[in-house]
């Protein structure tokens, strides 16, 4: 493990923090009281799905660490507008068990401060107040231990670390669908749909939907989301109408039940409801992955369908 030698002090970025007007999980943490302790930097959003497949490592590390002058920033930066409303973050961070101190940042100065681009992204700040490692992204879970091993002055193994449900690694080697935006601004892919079926990784709206630059939204029950993949995991981001009703849905696969390869928000008759504003886990598939047509149906309008993500 080799660190980057830094001369540039961090204290500009970690003086972010001094302004900041809300924290969970902790009294208000400056940069001159961080100064001395190894900090881990996490920028996430709550329905990211690459981000929670980091929260057991970061977690781990919070827990192993923390009394040997090792913190954990968690800055949650919102990607949707959903993640702004602070009853929704808080009500994240006690649903995932997120134990170390979380920052707001609606407006992104902490963000800026670091120059980061991405979620998630970590940031190893030394006591001197320099930014010494840095990662983009999921994985490299030895490489950033060690590098918080060797700031702290440690040498040990590393932490053991059993993630399953939304938390467990993606299955690389088999996954060949992309991350895809159903608002208008990042939208890719999306087709009228075909008699014949889709190609992979192409999708399609059914009903009577309104698209804005974030989502799509089901003016009129009911309406569906169509998309040919190839994963182990389907994942989407939804949220339910402002007016918090539930709203109910049935996941087909192949054009029937989804079974044993149903998600973790869905039954083995692909049967399930939104009712908050979070990312569903709906298609898990056992044993063998191969591509498969997913649709999920809304029997009640004012959902509102943001991403899909694989794993």
């Amino acid at each position: 493990m080799v660190l980057v030698s830094s001369t540039h002090p961090i204290r500009s970025a970690l003086s972010a923090l001094d302004g900041a007007p809300v924290w969970l999980n902790s009294a208000p943490l400056t940069a001159e009281g961080l100064s001395g302790r190894v900090v881990l930097v996490d920028f996430w959003t709550y329905s990211c799905v690459n981000w929670l497949r980091t929260l057991p490592y970061v977690s781990a590390w919070h827990e192993r660490y923390r009394d040997r002058g090792f913190v954990v920033v968690g800055v949650h930066a919102p990607e949707f507008g959903f993640e702004h409303d602070l009853d929704n973050v808080q009500h994240a961070v006690r649903e995932l068990d997120v134990g170390f101190p979380v920052v707001i940042d609606n407006e992104f100065a902490i963000w800026r401060s670091f120059d980061n681009h991405y979620w998630p992204a970590v940031y190893l700040v030394d006591g001197d107040g320099r930014v010494r490692f840095r990662h983009f992204g999921e994985g490299a879970y030895e490489e950033i231990e060690r590098a918080i091993q060797q700031l702290l002055g440690i040498d040990e193994e590393t932490v053991r670390v059993d993630a399953d449900g939304v938390t467990e690694a993606a299955d690389w080697d088999t996954l060949q669908s992309p991350e895809t935006y159903v608002g208008s601004a990042r939208g890719e892919r999306r087709r009228d749909r075909p008699a014949d079926g889709l190609a992979l990784n192409q999708w399609a709206l059914t009903g009577e939907w309104s698209v804005d630059e974030e989502a799509a939204t089901l003016e009129a029950a009911t309406g569906s989301i169509a998309y040919r993949f190839r994963a182990r995991d389907l994942n989407m981001v939804l949220t339910p109408p402002a007016s918090g009703a539930a709203i109910r849905f049935s996941v087909l696969l192949d054009g029937g039940p989804p079974g044993d390869a149903h998600g973790l928000d869905v039954d083995e008759s692909g049967e399930g409801t939104v009712s908050e504003p979070r990312m569903y886990q709906l298609v898990r598939q056992q044993g063998t992955v191969t591509q498969r047509d997913f649709e999920i149906t809304f029997l009640d309008a004012g959902v509102r369908a943001y991403v899909f993500t694989f794993g």
